[in-house]
């Protein structure tokens, strides 16, 4: 009986060993370990929804000489960001595209171009319009559609006044950063009278205006001021009126090639009184066409670009002016621009402030939140200057941002005011 009893049980065992391991067999693949999953397999990262970043430069065209070195600029930041991707503050990567397009300098081509970036590939920004003119032509454009802008060009009219330009930002230094400058060299060499020559655009106009309340802040006498467009090739006789007011230094605000040509007959009527340029000017084609010997001691303002090797090593732009330097002309194969600058640093601040918008937003929440975070932008260190942008400063910078130079010997020269 004990014989058939241990028999039993072992029988009964037996089936339930196979029933457990019928069990198991039929059991779902979820019910998998884990702990052995993660050690075979690392986990994917999260990837989020792409951005596109739309990039606008008069490539081609009149203002070719401003709009190419951006271009190369964004050229430059386009391969290294797109690899990359941006990781948002929850951890999650975004792809990253540069979209580029050529607005040849014209409003009228610039804002279908806008409209395209908009409504066709859902960027969350725009970072472009190398002159005035265009950007703010895109300005009404940015506004309706409610999309974060920052402009690369100088009148202090595309930002201004910030209630009604909620979404737009800008770049390049403004004409009250530089115009200070023009006005306490030109007192500093002695003079008392001025002259105001201006090219007749938004750009000159807004120049005009700044040197105008500096020179007034100064105690300066502004004995003329006078106009001219873009396009002239003869500015004799504004010159000659500069000649008879008695002014004892010209201040003048206008770009290449009007700039250069101004300055080749300012050199040619004899005139002798310092020649003060604004930062419009700070590009080698403006020496090239004007030619080294007619530029010769002319000086103007502009970013710290020009002093960057004269920096103290305390100053946090300098690092990043010398690691610019070294960069665009590997790149481009050209000298640093000023305006190259300008891209760049537009685009950088919307690298950084990309940083902290997060996953799972609409466009329109994407856009907001962007365009939060650039106005939130504290402290950074651009080619231009320090950026530190508000609700009631959308350019972010100041005077100490600027310096004077003076070009000697067909180059730039870093001109402190001990040296005046």
């Amino acid at each position: 009986m004990k014989g058939k009893n241990r028999q039993w049980m072992w029988v009964t065992s037996l089936l339930v060993c196979i029933g457990l391991l019928a069990s198991v067999a039929s059991a779902p693949a979820a019910t998998a370990s884990p702990v052995l999953a993660t050690a075979t397999s690392a986990p994917a990262a999260t990837e989020g929804e792409p951005y596109v970043v739309g990039f606008l430069a008069a490539i081609t065209g009149s203002s070719a000489f401003l709009g190419a070195p951006e271009r190369d600029s964004a050229l430059m930041l386009k391969g290294p960001i797109e690899a990359q991707g941006i990781t948002g503050p929850d951890g999650v990567h975004h792809a990253i595209s540069v979209v580029i397009h050529d607005t040849e300098g014209v409003g009228d081509k610039a804002i279908p171009l806008a409209k395209k970036l908009i409504d066709d590939d859902k960027a969350v920004v725009i970072v472009g319009g190398t002159v005035s003119a265009v950007s703010l032509a895109l300005v009404p454009i940015v506004q309706e559609a409610k999309i974060p802008y920052i402009s690369m060009a100088s009148s202090s009219q595309i930002v201004e006044p910030v209630a009604d330009h909620y979404w737009v930002f800008k770049t390049a230094q403004s004409n009250k950063h530089t115009a200070p400058w023009q006005v306490q060299y030109a007192k500093a060499k002695g003079a008392t009278k001025i002259a105001n020559l201006y090219v007749n655009n938004a750009y000159g106009e807004d120049g005009r205006d700044a040197i105008r309340e500096a020179a007034k802040a100064e105690g300066l006498e502004m004995v003329l001021e006078d106009k001219f467009e873009a396009t002239d090739t003869d500015m004799t006789a504004q010159l000659i009126k500069v000649r008879a007011s008695g002014a004892q230094a010209l201040v003048v605000t206008a770009l290449p090639p009007a700039a250069s040509i101004l300055t080749k007959q300012f050199r040619e009527l004899g005139l002798t009184i310092p020649l003060i340029h604004n930062h419009g000017i700070g590009m080698k084609p403006f020496i090239t066409t004007a030619g080294a010997e007619n530029a010769e001691g002319v000086v103007f303002p502009m970013g710290k670009l020009v002093a960057a090797q004269s920096l103290d090593d305390s100053d946090p732009q300098k690092a990043v002016l010398l690691q610019f330097m070294k960069d665009y002309e590997a790149s481009s194969g050209n000298p640093p621009s000023t305006f190259a600058g300008h891209a760049w640093d537009g685009l950088n601040i919307v690298f950084n402030a990309l940083k902290s918008v997060p996953s799972g937003l609409s466009l329109e929440d994407q856009r907001a939140q962007l365009r939060d975070a650039i106005e939130n932008t504290k402290g950074f260190a651009g080619i231009s200057g320090i950026f530190n942008f508000s609700a009631d400063d959308h350019v972010g910078m100041s005077t100490k941002d600027i310096v004077i130079a003076r070009i000697t010997n067909g180059d730039w020269e870093y001109l402190p005011p001990e040296k005046w």
